[in-house]
């Protein structure tokens, strides 16, 4: 009993260690994801950047992730996540050291891109190897897991940075994240396998077969209202944590860990409400569609308080108020499931790969165009040779977000209620029946 129990010991200890480096790798992409917004002013006084420019910087990182999606599981499937993995996060951690050397904006652009390129293999690394390791029963937790992992790269990227900021300049944070990016691709190379010993690798489709299966889940009416659902909602997410420190910097005056605190409260929330959403959907209430429309319909509420209110509140009822709208911003969770629930089972992976591409178009899209209505209402104020923009610009920015906090509450009205199961076939399945 005690060595069988010794060696399932060390068993779980050895499932856990393989997916652990690359859902470090993964958190260290998510990171990325806001740190724009939070040296913008460094980048504006190194760079003469505009907001516009901060903005299309953001979105270079999205550009990268989207269109390396699909091939980034293509890549998987045909090496191997490990060899993948480790080249993504080579590809990644030279990307920050590109852009924390950066003489000019080109250099920063480049090394953003890379990092965006190197950051897209994580997410679908860490599931493949979860999903080679753990059993098929445990799929579903680790994947939630994964992605709370990656939202909280997304809460060090707030305070943490700041302070590192602080301490070493922009400049230094970045070196040290890309060597420390550096070293978790060795590490991956040097720890993770494929597969346990003797495990024989999973059959997986080809090109051919990918492209065919998301032509059919594109064609599909019901993929739409979700795909766009999580394009308006990842735009309210992607530049409320790319514009937040800003905002609180230039309208409330604070110093960049001052500013960062306060910004950390979305994803502290988020951490909490990603999984509960999950859970409530799952197990209390047995719906996705009407948690989604609860949620999104709660989040356009706060987000008009939120606009409606801004420069007035105190700074308690700011992080107030930014914690709740963080626990209503978990309805992005549930568009991936309504997505592969309305569409045929054996394309699951494929209908869920379309809808988060949604996503991270929309960040991709709108970051550069919010920042350039910031632009637009700039009165000329610079702050260590930074732009502050006045009240009237965020006024403008996040009034954009609301809107598209109100388009993805109709959207939401558009999808079908799956009740947690695929309703393909019921929904007529074009010209196919539901096999036997």
């Amino acid at each position: 009993m005690h060595p069988r129990g010794s060696a399932t010991a060390v068993g779980t200890l050895l499932r856990w260690a393989m997916w652990a480096v690359p859902a470090f790798l993964f958190l260290i992409g998510f990171f990325h994801r806001a740190t724009p917004g939070v040296i913008a002013r460094d980048l504006m006084h190194a760079f003469d950047a505009t907001g516009a420019t901060i903005g299309r910087l953001a979105a270079t990182y999205f550009y990268a992730y989207a269109a390396l999606m699909i091939p980034a599981g293509l890549f998987i499937d045909a090496f191997g996540p490990r060899r993948v993995l480790t080249a993504g996060g080579a590809v990644m951690g030279l990307g920050a050291l590109i852009m924390g050397a950066a003489p000019a904006a080109p250099a920063l652009f480049t090394g953003r891109l890379l990092v965006g390129a190197g950051a897209s293999v994580t997410f679908v690394g860490t599931l493949k190897i979860a999903a080679a390791w753990f059993p098929p029963a445990r799929f579903g937790f680790l994947a939630a897991v994964s992605a709370t992992v990656g939202v909280l790269g997304a809460l060090i990227s707030t305070l943490p940075l700041a302070a590192l900021v602080e301490r070493v300049g922009w400049r230094g944070a970045f070196w040290g994240v890309g060597v420390v990016t550096l070293a978790a691709a060795v590490g991956c190379l040097l720890v993770v396998r494929d597969r346990p010993p003797g495990a024989p690798a999973a059959p997986t489709p080809g090109f051919t077969a990918v492209v065919a299966g998301m032509a059919q889940v594109l064609r599909n009416p019901h993929t739409w209202p979700p795909f766009l659902a999580f394009f308006c909602l990842y735009t309210v997410a992607g530049n409320q944590i790319l514009w937040m420190v800003p905002y609180l910097r230039d309208v409330y005056g604070l110093e960049l860990t001052q500013a960062a605190f306060y910004a950390m409260a979305t994803p502290l929330a988020l951490l909490v409400a990603g999984p509960l959403t999950g859970f409530v959907s799952d197990r209390l209430v047995g719906r996705r569609k009407a948690v989604c429309l609860a949620l999104s319909g709660a989040q356009l509420v706060l987000w008009i308080v939120f606009v409606g209110t801004l420069g007035a509140l105190s700074l308690p009822a700011v992080y107030t108020l930014l914690f709740v709208m963080g626990l209503a911003g978990g309805a992005f969770v549930l568009v991936w499931p309504i997505g592969r629930e309305v569409n045929p089972p054996h394309l699951d992976g494929v209908a869920v790969a379309v809808v988060n591409f949604g996503g991270f178009l929309g960040a991709a899209l709108t970051q550069g165009p919010i920042g350039a209505r910031l632009d637009a209402r700039w009165a000329g104020a610079l702050v260590d040779g930074a732009r502050r923009y006045p009240l009237e610009a965020y006024r403008d920015g996040f009034g954009v977000c609301a809107v598209f906090a109100a388009a993805a509450v109709l959207l939401c009205l558009l999808m079908r209620e799956t009740r947690g199961r695929n309703i393909y076939y019921q929904l007529g399945g074009g010209a196919l029946r539901e096999p036997a």
